[in-house]
Order: C-alpha cells, then structure tokens, then sequence
C-alpha cells in the first residue's frame, strides 16, 4: 500500500481528513475525485492553505497539506507558526523533495534548514520517515496526535527491515554495537545502512539508530548510545546548526553529558545541484564516503 492509498483509506474511516494542497499533487494525484469537496488545492499559495488548514482544523478537522518543503516551511513560516502551532491545531505539513531530495534544484528549492525551523515551532512534531514502509506506517500515528506535525516526506523502497513499530518520540535500533553509533533520519538511512557494513567489514562494532521521529526524540536511545559507545556519528542532510548535531548537544548538555560526536552535516552553504547519486558523492555522503570519515575518526 502506497501513501496515497492508506491516506484514501484512513479518510474513508475519519470524515474528519481534509487534503490540501498548494499545487503540488505528485503523491496524492488520485485523490480529488475520490474526496471531492475534501480535497482543497489553494493554487501556489503555500499561507493560503495554512491559514484555510487552520480555520478548518478550528473547525473539529484534521487537514493534511502538500507543498515542496522549502516553501511550506520557509514561505509560510509566520502562518505555521502562529496559526497552527502556538494554538495547537492538529494540522499535518507534508513537505515534499526535502534535503538532498530536491536533488537538481538550487538553492531557492533546497528544505536544508526545515528540521531547524520546524522544531522550534511550539507543539509542533517533527517525523523523518527512512523510506516509504515507514512513511505508510508512520501516518495513522501521526493523524491519531492532536498535536500539529512536520512530515519529510520521503517515497523511496524501503533499504532495511523495520522490525520495530511507528512510535513518535521512540528511535528505531537497527543495530547494536560498541565501536561507534551512527545516528541518522530519512533516505539516509539507506546510505548509513551501506557505511555499516564497511564498517563491520573492517572488523568495527556499528550501532544504528534511525531517528525517525526527530520531535518528540528518544533522549534515552541518544543517552544509551553516548554511554555504551566511544564515538557518536550524526548523519543529516540538513544545515549542521539547528538540525540532528544541535538537538544531541542540547540534550548532553542538559543532562550533563560530554562525549565525542562526529557531525557529518551541511555547513552554512547548500548543496550542488545535480543527478541524487552524483549529489551524495559530490557531498561525501555515500555509504563508502561515511564509512571512511568514520574509520579516520576512529584512527
């Protein structure tokens, strides 16, 4: 079952679902004659749709809206912000090609500070589903909270097996280790998967920590991790300040923590627009590339 699909089935069994839009239909493309009058598409209007999602949400429904990330999180930042999350309205945000997603796009379309922005809204989640298994997963989780979300969404095949359940605030192990932990969210996930094997290849014990829910996090998976291993790793393809590396110093900080943490992270400056694989070589993001930072960190 695909996003669009178990978006459709949950609407069929929650009148309370509207889908909105700011002509950006890619994933939901179907669901117009199906939902009929719940299936809004307010034009290019990203503060638009936030201002309607927020009146309807004031109105007992739970909208779910569609827009390229970038604009839904930087474009209508003040109506996110102070129309839903100050209230605490139970409007989903849906952005879409986030990161290194938006692959052949400048600047003006890269979501590279989103998680930042995002976060520091009041009451607002943050969820960074590794493929589309999770994403699918992750929904009627993330309808159910009466709190408002910001999804990265994120369609690609799924690149490793989830044996945990969708929680918000609950990190997924992926796997164990004593060496190092690398700690990572979205499609990444499928890269930092790859740089484990090297690694354990070269004989080093590999934690993986999938991150999925970013707000609410699982400080006792971080804590663990920082107790148990002698390196912590943070893979993102976010701006390094605001994203996965801030929120871990917040939370040592807070509980009196010092540890070596590697960030492997965009610093202030955005990516090369190209081809997705070209753009994680360009980067130093592949698997291989992770792995090798890891292996001179670890000497």
């Amino acid at each position: 079952m695909n996003y669009e699909e178990k978006l459709w089935e949950l609407a069929q069994t929650d009148e309370r679902i509207v889908v909105m839009t700011a002509e950006n239909r890619a994933a939901i493309r179907n669901l117009p004659s199906k939902l009929g009058s719940r299936f809004i598409d307010v034009g290019i209007a990203e503060q638009t749709m936030i201002g309607a999602a927020a009146g309807l949400a004031l109105r007992g429904r739970i909208p779910l809206t569609h827009a390229l990330a970038t604009f839904l999180t930087l474009r209508a930042f003040e109506f996110v912000r102070t129309d839903v999350g100050i209230p605490n309205l139970p409007v989903k945000l849906v952005g879409g090609v986030p990161g290194f997603l938006s692959d052949g796009n400048g600047p003006t379309h890269q979501a590279i500070e989103d998680v930042s922005l995002m976060r520091g809204i009041p009451n607002m989640q943050v969820v960074c589903p590794a493929d589309h298994d999770e994403l699918v997963s992750a929904l009627p989780k993330i309808i159910e909270s009466n709190a408002p979300c910001y999804i990265r969404y994120n369609a690609f095949p799924a690149s490793v097996v989830h044996r945990e359940p969708f929680e918000l605030g609950k990190a997924e192990i992926l796997s164990d280790g004593e060496d190092v932990t690398l700690l990572t969210y979205g499609f990444l996930v499928r890269e930092v998967w790859k740089a484990k094997e090297i690694l354990e290849a070269a004989k080093r014990s590999v934690r993986v920590v999938n991150l999925r829910s970013l707000k609410p996090i699982d400080e006792k998976a971080i804590l663990k991790a920082a107790r148990e291993t002698s390196l912590l790793v943070t893979v993102e393809d976010h701006f390094l300040i605001g994203g996965l590396f801030s929120i871990m110093s917040e939370i040592f900080v807070r509980n009196g923590v010092s540890r070596r943490v590697l960030p492997i992270a965009l610093e202030e400056r955005w990516f090369k627009p190209a081809l997705l694989a070209d753009v994680l070589v360009h980067e130093g993001f592949t698997g291989e590339q992770l792995a090798q930072k890891v292996l001179r960190a670890l000497g």
